[in-house]
């Protein structure tokens, strides 16, 4: 195994590099102790009781409206922060942050965010602070898009900025992966990061000044929009993690919630044998979820996976966590949601192709 010394970057240093973790990585690779095959379950994965799938009252009814009541008094309250996942590499945009890209009349997609925070809170009454947990890869550009825009409107005590961790590609053989030029390889380690990495930076002081519920969504899901009636069904629900799932539709591909070990947990595709059927279950995980805050106020020992990406023309090796996984710790509410027209909480844009193909979609959500 190759060495480095972390010391000599500070931007490691900053955005938590763990040393010990990253040569344990090293020495697994070289045993032979990590890779795809690793990744899989070995235990069956069965399709979760009906009952435990659950759905919002129609729109209109009065059960709905109970449930959206108690998600406004939680608003009204202060008792609601919104984690953003503004991690990652800032690759499918062509190099450049997707959160900074303009989506909508020139508003971008953490723009539309903050937005939708003021509009919930100023509806209620009440505030809702928004969190970002930024990548090195990320944090630079992000930072400077608020500040552009003086926070969106926001107050600037409702606006976080908090890293996510960072790591280092490596070899099949457990080497550091090294660029053309000699240098090494960072990556972010996967929305896994999310539960210690918010507990770290933000979570005694959400809870200090009021919070108890924390709703987190991938930056480039728009329709992951917050929702008092879905606030108050994970309220309604008592149980401290809420977890939106929706339809599948043809070649949708994606992990799902299964009856796995003695629970329904989400698990993700990467740990899906070669022969498992995914179809056995209809819907799948959207990645929009609702925490009681003070749960995640614990050490959750998260699964690290073995993923092969391509740098530089080489296969590289980096290992990543999910957060869909803390499902397998926490007692899970599991919401089916829709994915069209207005009330929509399911529409990633993953690519530039997207944006383009999603815009009438997006005027649903967004006006117009």
């Amino acid at each position: 195994m190759n060495s480095f010394d972390h010391d000599q970057d500070p931007a490691l240093s900053r955005f938590g590099y763990d040393p010990e973790l990253q040569e344990r990585w090293q020495r697994q690779l070289a045993a032979g102790e990590l890779s795809r095959e690793r990744n899989l379950v070995t235990e069956p994965l069965l399709p979760p009781p009906p009952e435990t799938l659950h759905s919002l009252p129609e729109a209109g009814t009065n059960a709905h409206r109970e449930l959206e009541a108690i998600g406004r008094q939680a608003i009204r309250d202060g008792q609601l922060g919104v984690v953003i996942l503004n991690g990652g590499m800032a690759t499918r945009f062509g190099g450049v942050v997707k959160g900074v890209v303009p989506v909508r009349d020139g508003r971008s997609f953490l723009a539309l965010a903050v937005a939708d925070a003021l509009q919930q809170a100023g509806a209620a009454g009440g505030r809702i602070p928004v969190m970002l947990m930024n990548s090195f890869a990320t944090d630079e550009a992000t930072r400077a898009h608020f500040a552009e825009h003086e926070n969106f409107g926001a107050a600037a005590a409702d606006i976080v900025h908090f890293a996510q961790f960072v790591a280092l590609r490596m070899t099949p053989s457990g080497e550091l992966f090294r660029t053309a030029d000699g240098g090494v390889s960072p990556y972010g380690p996967g929305h896994g990061d999310f539960a210690p990495a918010f507990r770290a930076a933000c979570l005694r002081d959400f809870v200090r000044g009021g919070g108890r519920y924390v709703f987190v969504r991938n930056v480039d899901n728009l329709g992951a929009r917050i929702s008092p009636a879905v606030l108050g069904h994970h309220i309604r629900s008592g149980r401290p993690m809420t977890a939106e799932l929706t339809r599948k539709w043809p070649g949708d591909v994606g992990g799902g919630p299964y009856l796995h070990e003695g629970r329904v947990q989400l698990v993700e595709q990467v740990r899906y044998p070669a022969d498992f059927d995914p179809d056995v279950i209809d819907v799948f995980n959207c990645n929009t979820m609702t925490f009681d805050a003070q749960a995640l106020d614990r050490d959750f020992d998260l699964g690290w996976y073995y993923v092969e990406k391509k740098v530089e023309g080489r296969q590289a090796v980096q290992m990543e966590h999910l957060v869909g996984e803390l499902t397998a710790h926490l007692d899970t509410n599991y919401l089916c949601v829709g994915r069209e027209g207005p009330s929509s909480r399911f529409l990633p844009i993953k690519t530039p192709e997207d944006l383009v193909s999603a815009q009438q979609e997006i005027a649903a959500l967004y006006g117009g």
